[in-house]
């Protein structure tokens, strides 16, 4: 027996609009600091703003989509939402770099607070490639290989848990792979790109398993099943395709680094340069 995808939330303007209205405050608090950045001179990427903007936007447009009843009723809309909270949202905000922005617009102080935070063995444990792989893949495997999408479709409240992990994991995975922002013990651009790739591979074999119908437990007829897979293996590989030129774009000899391969000299940061300057340039 199949059901089909049932939009959740209808009923509530609340839970419908809440999204958009965080989503509306994080914007306008990162245009805020962007412009305090610019306004004292020291100056903030447009690019990076507009990357922000655009993450956020994604975020709100998979947030409205149960107000399509065409696509809230059927389970290549759920994909798309997967798509766009999960894989290109993320990448978008990740890439706007809002840790760096905060660190170089809040005081020493708060600076020093938030390097602590990035450099904590909680940090250290999650922020590592593979742990951020097995989060995002992970999710997505309990999610199509168990009851658990069934679930999802008669709980709201589960319905949500389960976009929030995927935003969560998305961002975790596209910080750790190619983010700007500094992360602790980072490793090698070869070695990321490893497990990006192993990545692409599980996403794909489980878009193929979905397609065939093998293994999964999504009660949704047939087409939309098959739909929805090829809709997260082409629309996972564009995702993916991006995050992989973010990431090869950043393979480049950083300022301030001996030519010797494996030497790792840093520049000398100017007198005034703050704790949070330093974390960040270092």
């Amino acid at each position: 027996m199949t059901v089909a995808h049932v939009a959740h939330g209808h009923g509530d303007g609340t839970a419908a609009l809440a999204p958009s209205l965080v989503l509306v405050v994080l914007a306008a608090g990162y245009v805020v600091l962007a412009a305090r950045r610019r306004d004292d001179g020291r100056g903030w990427s447009s690019w990076r703003t507009a990357s922000f903007l655009s993450g956020c936007t994604l975020l709100a447009l998979a947030s409205a989509l149960h107000l399509l009843p065409d696509l809230a009723e059927d389970f290549r809309g759920h994909v798309l939402q997967h798509l766009l909270i999960g894989m290109l949202g993320p990448l978008a905000l990740v890439l706007a770099a809002p840790i760096t922005l905060v660190l170089r617009s809040v005081p020493p102080r708060g600076g020093r607070f938030i390097g602590r935070v990035l450099r904590s063995r909680a940090v250290h444990l999650v922020a590592n490639p593979v742990a951020a792989a097995v989060l995002s893949l992970g999710g997505l495997a309990v999610l199509y290989l168990t009851p658990l999408y069934a679930a999802t479709i008669g709980s709201s409240v589960l319905h949500h848990l389960v976009h929030l992990h995927f935003l969560a994991a998305g961002c975790l995975f596209a910080w750790v792979i190619a983010g700007p922002d500094p992360a602790p013990r980072r490793p090698s651009v070869p070695a990321r790109l490893v497990v990006l790739g192993v990545a692409i591979a599980v996403h794909a074999t489980l878009s193929q398993l979905m397609y065939a119908g093998a293994f999964v437990q999504i009660p949704v007829p047939p087409d939309q099943r098959r739909g929805g897979a090829a809709l997260m293996y082409y629309g996972g590989d564009i995702a993916e395709l991006l995050l992989a030129f973010a990431l090869v774009a950043t393979w480049r000899r950083r300022p301030g680094r001996s030519p010797t391969a494996g030497s790792t000299v840093p520049a000398a940061p100017p007198p005034d340069v703050s704790p949070a300057r330093r974390f960040t340039e270092n």
